[in-house]
């Protein structure tokens, strides 16, 4: 049992994603409440059968402080769909700066993208425009939600009503 559970904020907001045990024991425990159950999907105990949840809310809630998403190399490459930004192949990944940092250009959201290792080469130390080589999507900063509803949550479509905000 490795599906994993959006717990939602009182407030309906995204707070995090848990275990499928660990929401089930907050819901007996009437520490929350199943927004929405997993398609179908059943647990059991000895004598009685629940719902399995997908999505939870929290009875009170939590103040949380801002979240937001990492910069790891793993996380622009989920963040890229693990294909290369120049080509779109998936083989043999690495990371480009966008202005090569030889130029000034910073680690952050929007300077780095995936590439393959043999794009990177080509494009070198010069920007996308010099080496004639655009971007397939321009990197930008993901939001908590957008990076919950896209990466993690491999529910198919039961998060997409509480996770869909900001937009890229």
């Amino acid at each position: 049992m490795n599906s994993r559970v959006l717990v939602l904020n009182q407030d309906f907001s995204p707070l995090m994603v848990c275990s499928v045990e660990r929401a089930f024991i907050l819901v007996y425990l009437k520490k929350s409440e199943l927004v929405r159950p997993a398609n179908g999907h059943k647990l059991h105990s000895v004598t009685q059968t629940y719902p399995m949840p997908s999505v939870i809310r929290l009875n009170r809630y939590v103040n949380a402080p801002y979240k937001g998403v990492n910069l790891t190399r793993q996380n622009i490459f989920k963040r890229d769909n693990n294909e290369c930004q120049y080509c779109g192949t998936k083989k043999e990944l690495t990371i480009d700066h966008v202005i090569p940092r030889a130029r000034g250009g910073k680690d952050t959201w929007t300077n780095l993208a995936t590439a393959c290792k043999k794009c990177n080469a080509k494009k070198g130390d010069y920007t996308p425009d010099e080496a004639g080589m655009p971007l397939r999507k321009k990197p930008y900063k993901p939001s908590y939600s957008i990076f919950l509803r896209d990466h993690l949550n491999g529910q198919g479509s039961e998060w997409d009503a509480f996770l869909s905000d900001q937009g890229h």
